[in-house]
């Protein structure tokens, strides 16, 4: 898998609402209403992640749920994050 370029990370960041691009990744922060929806949500994309074998970069804390997506391998963003960053957000809508 390669390594997007900037343009083409450009274009696929006007395809996912909520995620911001900085640092090689992409990130978005997700408030739940108590602890086990956002642990709810976690176990979904878990389950996601895994079928996927790729894996994100995340954070909980209470009710908040930070998550980071970048592809080690290629040190940078691949196809495979922006396909996680809509199903997560497929989940949570």
């Amino acid at each position: 898998m390669k390594a997007l370029s900037e343009t083409e990370i450009q274009e696929k960041m006007s395809t996912i609402d909520g995620w911001d691009y900085q640092n090689n990744a992409i990130h978005t922060t997700l408030e739940f209403d108590n602890f086990k929806d956002a642990f709810s949500v976690m176990t979904r994309i878990a389950f996601e992640a895994e079928k996927m074998n790729h894996h994100p970069d995340w954070s909980n804390v209470y009710n908040t749920l930070t998550i980071s997506l970048s592809t080690h391998d290629v040190d940078g963003l691949t196809e495979k994050d922006f396909e996680l960053a809509k199903i997560i957000d497929a989940l949570v809508s």
